[in-house]
């Protein structure tokens, strides 16, 4: 054994290949990603087949598929991926697993990079699967192992539900010298058991609901499900605020403070014992109130006299996450005392700067926005967006996105708001890897539909927001393997669009040009915006601003680089941010920003 110190979703990944997973699938979202990144560093000698699937709903059944032949396997997402995963994992959890099989979808309080503040354990409850909550990077790693157990004990797939909080934060924990992966059986053909048809789903869903019972008396049971102390007074909490309460609490022994880390199937016999003499409870959780709506069942099953506090009394927040402070109050509250803390004035202290968030300088995808907004000054026009780093083209000045709802929507938006205004233009911006996951298929709608749009793939070769992930369209897969390049633009005409357009959105007059081409046909037209990220492929210039600058600020007003400033009431370019991109200069009506040429190694070339 050895010791590593490891962020949440590295001690996830090391649990799953203690467990001897065989198969990792899953799409990149954070706060998930670093999982099968984690996998990729330990897994040198491929034994574990591993990939970045097309989207989530492929991750789920890829690893299905796997489980039936006997392999453990592991799939990864955020929350939102949960719902584009749903058809497969609804299914799979009537048909049942042989081979252990956890999909870890990792929820987002706050909501820090997310849509939604969407809560997996209700999702757990609604699949009828099992659901797990970690509340530290040692209790993931040991919990993961243990959902691995417990999904093969009871032929089901289970849910693995980390927070943000448990993703990112770190902590030592001991792992083997060496990962082994499980031995399987491999697939047996039984059309009687793998083939989902209505009469099999209608035994199996009678099957689950007498099972469920069964798993929720087994978790009462469970060791990382228990209660100390005793009293009139109960705290019920899981998940990144049991580890809040615990740090209020102590080791105080008056009040009953018990611990859930299965929330689903509940495990009541556990909570029962636990408020044997107990008058009040106050339940302590993040996103939904999930364990209090279980326990309240749980007192009106068994005509108890409790009085329950959380969410439904507004003693807990109904949105946003936990912290330390704000359970401490709850706690204030409920228990009638006051803890004594010494607080830092912070009255002296500046106040810190808003730092909305903005296209990196350099980004690509401005150029895009830009050309596109310049093109259709003064015509009608709808901008539909996606999600992925051009969200941000929402931002002023550019003000480019209007719609905006989840992976691959913008596409078939735009169609909805072309048959609600035929007379308008409308575009829809999706980049490169959210085309291969979720956009196809709306453009297939559009063309079979006839609809009239713009497509515009933002194309900066990456999977940008989420830590430049690799895609179907990069020439390379996370077993390391270089891959044939699946064309974008071939898979557009091969669907049947006529007009695909190659343009680089750092050439402002060409992009404009193509936008004005398209904007004059009808059908479904595409523009490939075709640009590196700037993140990645860093150019070695950088801009300057000379002395013909009439201070007219259009390169601010216009296109928000964040590297062009102004300083002593002077415009001016901040070096450490630009990257030479060289949009800037297109746009300056008196040409006053040219190139100043730097080496590789930053020194300015006389």
């Amino acid at each position: 054994m050895k010791r590593e110190y490891v962020m949440g979703n590295g001690a996830i990944a090391l649990g799953a290949l203690a467990a001897g997973v065989n198969v990792v699938a899953g799409y990149p979202g954070t706060p998930s990603s670093e999982i099968i990144e984690t996998i990729k560093k330990y897994n040198k000698d491929g034994n574990v087949h591993l990939e970045w699937s097309i989207n989530e709903k492929a991750a789920l059944e890829v690893a299905a598929g796997a489980s039936y032949a006997g392999a453990r396997t592991l799939v990864t997402m955020k929350q939102m991926g949960l719902n584009v995963a749903a058809d497969p994992l609804m299914s799979v959890a009537y048909v049942g697993v042989k081979g252990g099989m956890v999909v870890a979808s990792a929820d987002d309080p706050g909501p820090i990079s997310s849509q939604t503040e969407q809560d997996t354990r209700f999702f757990a409850d609604y699949a009828r699967i099992p659901v797990f909550d970690p509340v530290s990077p040692k209790d993931a790693y040991e919990m993961i192992q243990e959902a691995f157990e417990y999904s093969e004990k009871y032929n089901t797939p289970v849910l693995f539900r980390p927070t943000t909080r448990v993703c990112h934060a770190y902590e030592s924990i001991e792992i083997p010298e060496i990962f082994n992966v499980k031995e399987y059986e491999g697939f047996i053909k039984d059309s009687k058991k793998w083939v989902i048809f209505p009469r099999l789903s209608f035994a199996n869903h009678k099957m689950i609901e007498q099972r469920n019972p069964l798993i929720g008396d087994d978790f009462s049971d469970y060791k990382k499900n228990f209660y100390t102390g005793k009293g009139e007074k109960a705290i019920i909490s899981s998940g990144i605020s049991y580890s809040y309460t615990k740090e209020y609490l102590k080791d105080r022994e008056e009040v009953v403070f018990a611990r859930i880390a299965t929330a689903h199937p509940f495990p009541e016999k556990l909570v029962l014992k636990a408020l044997e003499n107990v008058k009040e409870v106050l339940c302590v959780e993040e996103l939904s109130p999930y364990i209090e709506n279980q326990v309240i069942k749980l007192i009106g099953k068994y005509h108890l006299d409790i009085k329950v506090y959380g969410k439904g009394t507004n003693d807990m927040p109904q949105a946003g996450e936990n912290s330390t402070d704000s359970v401490s109050k709850v706690i204030d509250k409920f228990l009638g005392e006051t803890k004594s803390s010494e607080k830092i004035d912070l009255s002296d202290m500046p106040e810190l700067p808003v730092r909305p968030p903005v296209l990196c300088a350099g980004c690509p995808h401005r150029g895009s926005f830009y050309a596109v907004k310049k093109a259709m000054a003064g015509k009608k026009a709808y901008f539909c967006g996606d999600i992925g780093c051009y969200t941000l083209g929402n931002a002023m000045p550019l003000d480019m996105v209007d719609t905006c709802l989840c992976m691959g929507a913008g596409i078939t938006q735009a169609q909805g708001l072309h048959w609600t205004d035929t007379d308008a233009t409308c575009f829809a911006f999706v980049g490169d890897s959210t085309f291969f996951a979720s956009g196809m298929t709306g453009v297939a709608n559009a063309i079979y539909n006839e609809a009239d749009l713009i497509l515009c793939v933002l194309d900066n070769s990456t999977t940008a927001m989420t830590g430049h992930q690799p895609h179907p369209g990069t020439g390379v897969n996370m077993m390391g393997d270089f891959v044939e390049k699946m064309n974008i633009a071939d898979i557009l005409k091969g669907m049947g669009v006529k007009t695909v357009l190659h343009v680089n959105p750092l050439n402002f007059e060409e992009s404009v040009d193509a936008v004005k081409k398209c904007a004059g046909e009808k059908g479904v037209k595409a523009i490939l915006f075709e640009s590196p990220c700037i993140a990645l492929y860093k150019p070695v210039q950088k801009m300057m601003i000379n002395d013909k600058c009439i201070k007219c600020k259009k390169c601010i007003r216009e296109i928000g680089c964040p590297a062009i400033i102004t300083e002593n009431g002077k415009v001016t370019i901040d070096t450490s941010l630009c990257t030479g991109c060289n949009l800037c200069t297109q746009i300056c009506p008196v040409n006053a920003i040219e190139k100043n040429e730097i080496s590789a190694g930053g020194e300015k070339n006389e």
